[in-house]
């Protein structure tokens, strides 16, 4: 809940009102900027629902009265756009006309190798401090996490390579984001965004034969069907598994 809470302390249309001046009209507006920053529908529904359970908390526990009810449950949840998610997978070629427009920027071109390699989040990768990685078992530890749970990933060789060389990305996230945009425009690869990397990483450890639990221990995903959204495998490289 601790991710939640922040968020309602930070909401613009929310923060500094007392609880018998939040309005439907004020937490509609919380959800539309939710949506309006790329958040999923999903993830803000999840918002709206422990809005309103708190609201019950405040009513029916601590006994106060809010003249006009629970205002969440005047406010209508937004819809899960499952159709709508982003697919978007590396076609061929594409990765090596990437790496090859990045080939001025050693640290951007192995953070692209690494994410693709460990299917990490980018906050996650300019994360990494030396105390985390242990190449001995070739895991690292990932203390500060999207959902809140710390978790230890195995290396690749090749992402294990890739740490002995960088140590830790030393690069703000933003930073690695207008990077990889530059990229893709002077390598003329259109509609890829750097998280697709992260798809493409967990496909490819589907592909590689893990189980979907197996998956989530490296991904850190806590929903399977958010798993789902992002596991898209390619039938070519199914096939040698068919016999």
């Amino acid at each position: 809940f601790n991710t939640q809470i922040r968020t309602m302390l930070s909401s613009k249309s929310l923060k500094g009102l007392s609880l018998l001046n939040v309005t439907p009209h004020a937490v509609g507006l919380h959800r539309d900027a939710r949506l309006s920053s790329s958040i999923s529908p999903s993830t803000v529904r999840k918002d709206l629902s422990f809005l309103h359970k708190l609201f019950e908390v405040v009513r029916k526990d601590w006994h106060i009265n809010l003249p006009k009810g629970n205002p969440v449950a005047l406010v209508s949840r937004p819809k899960d756009l499952t159709s709508r998610a982003r697919v978007r997978r590396l076609e061929e070629g594409e990765l090596e006309h990437l790496l090859k427009a990045l080939s001025s920027s050693s640290l951007v071109y192995n953070f692209v190798l690494f994410a693709i390699e460990t299917a990490m989040r980018r906050s996650e990768i300019t994360s990494i401090k030396p105390e985390d990685i242990n190449f001995e078992s070739k895991t690292l530890h990932i203390p500060k996490t999207k959902t809140g749970v710390p978790r230890t990933i195995p290396l690749s060789s090749k992402a294990v390579e890739i740490l002995k060389e960088v140590g830790q990305f030393s690069i703000k996230a933003d930073s690695v984001s207008q990077a990889f945009l530059r990229a893709c425009s002077r390598a003329d690869i259109h509609n890829l965004r750097f998280h697709d990397l992260r798809h493409e990483a967990t496909s490819r450890l589907f592909e590689k034969g893990l189980t979907p639990i197996q998956v989530a221990s490296i991904t850190g995903h806590q929903d399977m069907k958010m798993l789902q959204r992002y596991t898209h495998l390619k039938a070519e490289n199914l096939v040698e598994k068919l016999g």
